[in-house]
This record gives C-alpha cells, sequence and structure tokens, in this order.
C-alpha cells in the first residue's frame, strides 16, 4: 500500500512539474536602440521570439512597468521575455 501511494505522489509531482515547465518564460536575447520613457516604450533589435512564431528584427514594445524603463539604456545587450498583453507587444521581464 505505501509502495502504490508512493508512486502516485511521484507521478503526481512529475505531472505538475511538466505543467509548470509549459508556462516557463522564455528569454530572447536583444540589443536596446531606443527608449522612450514618455510613451513607456522600447525599441529592441532581437533575436527569433520563438513563443510569439515571429522571426528576428527590430521592432518597438510596449512596457507595462516603468521601472523597467529605468534598467534599458540604447545599446545595452539584454535578455527579454515578451508577451501579448491586451493585444499589444509588451515587454514584461529584463534580465
Amino acid at each position: 500500500m505505501k509502495i502504490a501511494m508512493i508512486k502516485i505522489s511521484v507521478s503526481a509531482l512529475l505531472s505538475a512539474g511538466v505543467a509548470f515547465g509549459a508556462f516557463a518564460q522564455e528569454f530572447t536575447k536583444g540589443v536596446v536602440s531606443k527608449v522612450d520613457a514618455k510613451a513607456n516604450k522600447v525599441t529592441i533589435k532581437h533575436e527569433d521570439l520563438k513563443s510569439l512564431d515571429m522571426p528576428a528584427m527590430t521592432m518597438v514594445f510596449r512596457v507595462e512597468d516603468p521601472a523597467l524603463l529605468e534598467r534599458l539604456k540604447e545599446g545595452s545587450k539584454i535578455e527579454f521575455v515578451a508577451e501579448r498583453v491586451n493585444g499589444k507587444l509588451t515587454v514584461t521581464e529584463v534580465k
């Protein structure tokens, strides 16, 4: 009985790990071309955005959290997460 319970517990943990992994955000490398703090936007020359099925290009993103803009400088190499937020391409994380 204990072995069956352990197998069920291990199986449940593995399933939960797969589910959480599916939601992990994918960071993309890019270079900041322009920061527009007044408009809460940043222009980034980026690699393929696999999560958005988008090829490498230079484009403008919205930034929801103005504190992120303070960390961005023109010419900086960054890794970032972009998502569609209310239909707009938005940078949600930067490292």
